[in-house]
């Protein structure tokens, strides 16, 4: 679970990133131009706070998401450069960082709209120059036409300057088109990084227009708030927080969200070991979900016995869940839904 931090120069992506992760990547261009930057970070998750008040166990686990603050250009330059292009490839969603502060270093003003625009046509044509170079080959070959098939539909997206997140695609066609690493095709947040000022303020109406135009979601969050949020003791946060009239970070809207972009939901297990935050796709049935504590259990999978976590927290334990008849046993084939608690029955 792979999520790429983008954005032009100046944009305050690495400032984003030191917020979200606590740790001390250089800005500007003071690092590792080379090398992207490698953060974990725990998905805030208020359903495993409350059940670890419940059981007190002896450890708590939350999901994880990896985020990558890839390389900038070692200038001003408005573009993203192709060694970066190549490195975004890799990831499983994006996020674009635009900024909308002054900026006396910056050459240009802030410009929201200009900058997502910009950064969505650069995908496009990085994506129509691999289907180009592919349909070149491919016209050599006339043995493979279904793919011919497909990148010429591809193409006429890319053309129309539309991005392939919009083509309605098959389970096949997917697999055919996973090997290419089109950027337009991955899921993508906007994330507005705005001032001091505008901490507690929503996305900008005219900004939240032109994304919502092209389909991409889109949050507002001051990032050097954030880092200063992140840097405070936990006794200090709740007065800094109530002096900017913010109630919570956005820093954990922002996780929630971008692992909502991977069409992530999160299953639990819960007892006096562990509480725990099972990350899986919408829609994973319950034995494959199994699989991800342990293999043994997806291969002598019996049965899930599932509650879900509201039902749970108003009966207050598995037996009266069960007497209410809110604990279910469900088979193999249950699509898990998110929080979920479950504990699976196996043979082996």
């Amino acid at each position: 679970m792979k999520i790429g931090i983008v954005g032009f120069p100046r944009s305050g992506k690495t400032t984003v990133f030191n917020a979200l992760t606590g740790l001390d990547a250089a800005v500007g261009f003071g690092g590792d131009l080379s090398k992207p930057n490698l953060g974990a970070i725990k998905v805030p998750d208020e359903r495993i706070d409350r059940l670890s008040e419940i059981f007190s166990p002896k450890k708590t686990t939350y999901a994880e998401v990896v985020f990558v603050d890839y390389p900038g250009r070692p200038d001003a330059s408005a573009s993203i450069d192709r060694g970066t292009i190549a490195q975004m490839r890799d990831a499983d969603a994006l996020v674009q960082v635009v900024r909308d502060f002054e900026d006396p270093a910056a050459e240009r003003a802030a410009d929201p709209k200009r900058d997502i625009e910009g950064f969505a046509a650069e995908l496009l044509l990085a994506d129509l120059e691999i289907v180009e170079k592919r349909l070149e080959r491919l016209r050599k070959d006339k043995s493979k036409e279904k793919e011919t098939g497909l990148l010429d539909r591809c193409r006429e997206v890319l053309e129309s300057e539309r991005p392939l997140r919009e083509l309605q695609l098959s389970e096949s066609e997917e697999r055919e088109l996973a090997g290419f690493g089109f950027l337009s095709r991955l899921p993508l947040l906007v994330l507005v990084n705005v001032d001091e000022a505008r901490a507690a303020q929503p996305l900008d109406e005219s900004v939240a227009a032109v994304l919502a135009a092209g389909r991409v979601a889109g949050l507002a969050m001051s990032a050097r708030v954030e880092m200063e949020i992140a840097g405070l003791d936990e006794a200090d946060r709740g007065a800094f927080l109530a002096d900017l009239g913010v109630e919570k970070p956005a820093r954990d809207r922002f996780v929630r969200a971008a692992y909502g972009l991977l069409d992530l939901i999160s299953f639990l297990t819960s007892g006096e070991d562990e509480v725990r935050a099972w990350p899986i796709g919408k829609g994973t049935p319950a034995v494959r979900a199994a699989g991800k504590i342990h293999s043994d259990i997806e291969r002598g999978f019996i049965r899930a016995e599932v509650v879900a976590f509201d039902d749970f927290v108003a009966l207050g334990s598995d037996a009266k869940c069960r007497e209410a008849g809110k604990l279910r046993l469900e088979g193999k084939d249950y699509e898990v839904r998110d929080g979920d608690i479950i504990h699976f029955r196996f043979n082996v």
